[in-house]
Parts: structure tokens; sequence; C-alpha cells
């Protein structure tokens, strides 16, 4: 699940939620992208204007609950091209000015009186002459040596300040606290992400696609805004939650952690703001709204024979893109609510680098189960998952999770002595509820599942036979990714 999650096809989402389009593992570094081209307007017909001109441009897969595996998700439908119109005209011919010149009547002959007022008006336009030109002597004179532009008053502040709940006062505060992450295997192949400052002691915490390349001896750099660069290494990574943690070598001492938020009370239509380095661009901020919440999402990092990893999202339009990943997702108050992980885009790619971009539909974990993951990689190097002990089929249903007939590698479908075996759930009962949330899938069964820990106690409403049965189901537990 990648924000990101680059160039790979992204699980349809299981019944009317949509799935992202699985990105790779990291965004390209370097280059410059392609803005694409730029549409010409048309000429301005002579004459009067006439009407504007349109430019129209125009096999299902098991698995056993907690370890995603098999075919599972099938790719995204072809997305259409939308339409795209121009239109252009001229305006119309300007009329004349004024009217015709009349021949002023003859003045009266003699009187003094009228003597004197022509010599006044005659000094009048003497002095009015001589003020032009001297008024043009003083402008020729000082051509170059000052500015005619206006500038406003200091009133004695060095700087402009900007009040703390403003985007730009968040965003100074959060920046110097997110980096820009590096990662490269052996074979140098690699990419860019983005993580953000969880503790003092140099832990880093972001998406696990983001370091999958550096995992096995690769290579791993940090970078913050203001320039200072360090190696890092990975503390642990899980695959199945898409987090990772990874630690600064030599460690500053002035490290200032983000204050992590409560994603359990984001609202929709919360402001949001985004952090990352799309396409490479570093510290971009980009703003939105939370758009929607509990958002099954299963994406995968692009690998060969990588598994999908899943989440019940938060869903935002702020503008998320390749390099986005394992940022963090802000409140208006500037805590983090989320990772951004993965975006739901168009199949094309773009900007030159055969990667598609946002089209508003943004997918982050959110930061109350990425807290969990990263303190238990941190304590154990490891991931815990909760599970429920049977094996549910992965294809795409509006029905619920059903649990197959046998399990992954041949093993039971319902572990023996499981919690799912001590709740008496069998073969062929269809989960359609977890407590208060629909079911439609088994894919969003597991996002729900996950975002639950071992020990958790849940209600479980399934179908067996046409009848709906509810029972009470003690979370199970799994470490490590398997």
């Amino acid at each position: 699940m990648s924000t990101e999650n680059e160039g790979n096809a992204v699980p349809p989402a299981p019944s009317a939620p949509p799935v992202p389009v699985a990105s790779p593992a990291a965004s390209p570094q370097g280059g410059t992208p392609d803005a694409g081209a730029t549409a010409q307007l048309p000429p301005v017909p002579p004459g009067p204007p006439g009407a504007p001109e349109q430019h129209p441009y125009g096999p299902g897969a098991t698995q056993t609950y907690g370890a995603p595996e098999g075919a599972w998700p099938p790719p995204p439908p072809p997305h259409g091209t939308p339409g795209y119109g121009e239109a252009a005209g001229a305006g119309g011919a300007g009329g004349g000015w004024g009217a015709a010149y009349q021949q002023p009547a003859p003045k009266p002959a003699g009187g003094g009186r009228g003597g004197l007022i022509a010599a006044v008006l005659v000094a009048a336009l003497v002095a009015g002459g001589l003020g032009g030109g001297l008024g043009y002597t003083l402008a020729k004179d000082n051509d170059g040596q000052g500015s005619t532009t206006v500038t406003a008053a200091d009133n004695g502040a060095s700087q402009v300040k900007r009040a703390p709940g403003t985007i730009a006062g968040v965003a100074s505060k959060a920046l110097p606290s997110t980096v820009t992450i590096e990662a490269e295997s052996n074979s140098g192949e690699g990419g860019t992400g983005t993580g953000f400052v969880f503790d003092t002691q140099g832990h880093i915490v972001t998406n696990n696609h983001v370091v999958a390349e550096a995992v096995d001896g690769g290579k791993l750099s940090a970078t913050f805004p203001d320039g200072r660069k360090y190696d890092a290494e990975v503390v642990g990574h899980a695959q199945g939650y898409d987090v990772a943690v990874v630690k600064l070598k030599n460690a500053p001492s002035d490290l200032k952690p983000l204050s992590l938020g409560n994603s359990d009370q984001v609202a929709v239509g919360d402001e949001t703001i985004a952090i990352g380095a799309p396409f490479g661009l570093s510290n971009t901020v980009t703003t939105g709204i939370i758009s929607a919440k509990n958002r099954p999402v299963a994406s995968s990092d692009g690998s060969s024979g990588s598994k999908a990893s899943y989440m019940s999202a938060l869903q935002t339009d702020a503008s998320i893109n390749p390099g986005n990943s394992g940022g963090p997702l802000l409140n208006a108050s500037g805590a983090v609510i989320g990772i951004n992980s993965a975006i739901q885009s168009t199949s094309g790619g773009s900007f030159g680098s055969g990667q598609s971009g946002s089209i508003g539909l943004g997918f982050a974990i959110p930061i109350n189960q990425a807290k969990y993951v990263a303190q238990q990689l941190i304590k154990n190097g490891k991931p815990v998952y909760a599970k429920i002990g049977a094996s549910v089929s992965l294809e795409e249903s509006t029905n619920g999770a059903k649990i197959t007939d046998q399990g992954s590698g041949g093993a039971a479908a319902v572990e023996p002595s499981g919690p799912a075996a001590k709740a008496g759930l069998k073969p062929g009962d269809v989960i359609t509820k977890l407590d208060d949330s629909v079911i439609d899938s088994g894919p969003t069964l597991i996002g729900e599942i996950w975002t639950h820990k071992p020990g958790d106690k849940v209600k479980v409403t399934y179908t067996r036979g046409g009848s709906q049965h509810t029972v009470d189901l003690t979370l199970g537990s799994r470490v490590g990714d398997s």
C-alpha cells in the first residue's frame, strides 16, 4: 500500500469501496517531471467576433487469516480517459473617439480685460509647459537610480509571522521533523520515500515498501529539510501492515518527535495536511480533507512475489503521489493522524515516468494502528498480528468473508483450538460483520481484524445455512510476517 505502491495493479475495492492502484515501492530519484504538452489556443479570427470554436481532446485464492497471499487481488478494470475541451473567441471592435471638432467663435475686438485674460492664459500655458518639462527632466535624470514600485510598510517586523493554527504555521513546525528516505538494494535498485521522527532516540516511522530494498544488506539514508543527512538501519518492518521503523546512526540530540493524534476521533470533513517527497520533490506540503473513514484497502509493493498489505484506511483528497509514502498525514493542529501509504490512480502513467499521479484519492494507515505496530517493532524487531485462526477466501465479493474448505498448504481451514474454533465457526460460514463494521469480503475482514490487538474481544456475525448467528471471539496472535 503505497502512495506510491507505484505502478502496480491495486486490488479492486471489496464491494463498493475503491481499492487503490498499487504503485512501485519507491518514487524515482532525480530527473525533472515532464508536465506534458501545452494545448495551444486557436488564432483570433479576423473581423467581427464569431462563435467560440470547440477543440475536443480528445481464480480465487485462499488465505489463512493473518498471512495474506495468493492471487488476490485481481487487477483493476481499465479506466477510460476523460475528454478535454476548450473554447476561444475574439473581442469586438472599439467605437469612435468623441465628436467632430468645432471651430471656436471669433472673440470680440478690443478691451483691456480681454487682453489681460489672454495674457494670463498664455502665462498659464507657459507655466504648464515648463512644469511638464521639469517633470520629464527629473524622471529622465532619475531613470535607473530608483524604483517606481510601492513597498508595504515594515511596521517594525523583521519577518512575517504566521499563527500556529494556519497551514503555514503547522507546516513550519512539522517540516523539521520529517525526512526524505533513500533506500538502495545490493544490486543498486531503490527509490525515495518519506518518514517522520517518532522519538528522541532517532527512530523514524515510514512504510515497509519504502525501505524494502534495503532490508537485506542494502543502503539507507535519511535527509532532513535543513540538509543534514544520516545513514540509517532498519529496526523492524511489517509487510502486512506496511509499517517500518528505521533508526538514524549517530542521531542528533535535537530531534523533535511529531505529536501523535487520535485517529479514532477523526471525522469526515476534517482538514488534512500531507508532507512528503512526491516524485523526489522533498519537503512538499499539500492539503485537503478526510473524505472517508474505514476504507478497506489492499495493495502491494510491486516486487515479484510480494504479498498484499491490508488496512482500514483514512481516505483523503490531499495530493499524494509516489514519494509521499511513509510521510505524515496531519490534522489542522499539526498532530499525526495517519501514514500516507496508497493512492487510487488512473492506469496510464504521466510526468514522463510511466507512473500515475494523484486523482484526489489517497489512503493513510490510521496512526492508532501504526503507533502500536511501531512500538512492537522497536521492542521486538518483529510485528505482532491479531488473528481469528481461520482461512478466508480472498475472492472479490459483496456477501462477506467466507471461511474456506481448506487452508493454505493443505492445512485445516479452521485452526484447531484457535479463536474461530473456540467460537464455533466452521468451513463454509460467511462472516458479515465484525462488531459494528460490515464485512463484504476476506480482505475487508483482514483489514478490520488488524485494527485490533491480540486479546481484544470482538463480536462476529456470520451466516450458516441461510441463518444468521452472532458469537463473541477473543483474538489470537501471530508474530512476524509469513
